[in-house]
């Protein structure tokens, strides 16, 4: 009796090691690797970003801050805010992980035809998948108070919150993009009796009054799949800037009506990649 006695206690122990590693392996695939990155290095950004490693909770794993940073300079990107996907790709990969939050923070003094003049305290986050490079998530978070040194306050008091909502951003997604011809190089022999996708009559996309408030300058690209009946089909945002402007360019560019790709006479369907420069004009 006390012989089965010992060995079920040790096939007991034997199935909790077993459990424990798998729980172990688990937590291991299922941990996202996650760099904080603050570009603009000012004194509010390394107060706010700290409190954000702090606050950031499974599955998230934030990488050493100083090592990530150091790594993101030796990439060329041109301007972090403004990326695109192929910079954003190369720059996830030499630092090793799986996603990356650039932050933007600032403050400033607001004048009113409602209230008194105030200080505003804000940090614009860009959660973006390293895989892809494409912007998963962009949240503008923003604290108003008397004087500034209560709204910056404000603004790293709420970390904890903001924390869990990027982390809830940063989830495993599996994108398939269909295979589309691209437009050619017009020198290219493919160009030949070619002709892209046009819309009959293009629309401007709207320069946000959120852009607008915080003097935005940035160009947005996307890559339109334009079917051989003229329909789009999908859209993919390859140089991403926040403040709305990639769902002000998505929704022009959804809303034209288009003539397909022609070759040789006959439709079919192809990719064409479209930039729009978006630029602060005073409003009357």
């Amino acid at each position: 009796m006390k012989l089965a006695g010992s060995i079920t206690s040790k096939r007991n122990r034997n199935a909790f090691t077993i459990l424990a590693f798998l729980i172990f392996i688990t937590g291991v695939i299922s941990a996202q690797r996650v760099a904080i990155l603050t570009p603009s290095a000012t004194s509010r950004d390394a107060v706010y970003a700290e409190a954000l490693t702090q606050n950031m909770s499974a599955p998230a794993r934030v990488l050493d801050r100083s090592q990530s940073e150091a790594a993101f300079r030796s990439t060329t990107v041109s301007y972090p805010f403004n990326m695109t996907t192929a910079e954003a790709t190369v720059a996830a990969a030499g630092m090793g992980c799986d996603f990356f939050i650039v932050l933007r923070t600032g403050g400033q003094r607001r004048s009113s035809f409602t209230k008194p003049d105030y200080f505003e305290a804000f940090a614009a986050h860009y959660v973006v998948d390293g895989r892809t490079g494409e912007l998963r998530a962009w949240i503008l978070k923003s604290f108003e108070a008397t004087r500034q040194e209560d709204a910056d306050k404000a603004l790293v008091d709420s970390a904890t919150g903001i924390a869990k909502e990027l982390t809830g951003k940063m989830t495993s997604e599996n994108r398939n993009v269909p295979a589309f011809e691209q437009v050619p190089d017009p020198d290219s022999p493919a160009a030949l009796h070619l002709k892209p996708p046009i819309p009959y009559r293009r629309i401007k996309p709207e320069y946000t009054n959120l852009a607008f408030l915080y003097d935005v300058r940035a160009t947005v690209d996307v890559e339109a799949d334009v079917s051989s009946d003229g329909k789009i089909l999908t859209t993919r945002i390859v140089r991403w800037a926040g403040f709305g402007l990639e769902e002000s360019v998505e929704k022009a560019v959804r809303s034209m009506n288009w003539r397909a790709a022609m070759r040789d006479g006959k439709p079919l369907p192809m990719r064409v990649l479209l930039r729009y420069n978006f630029t602060k004009v005073d409003k009357e």
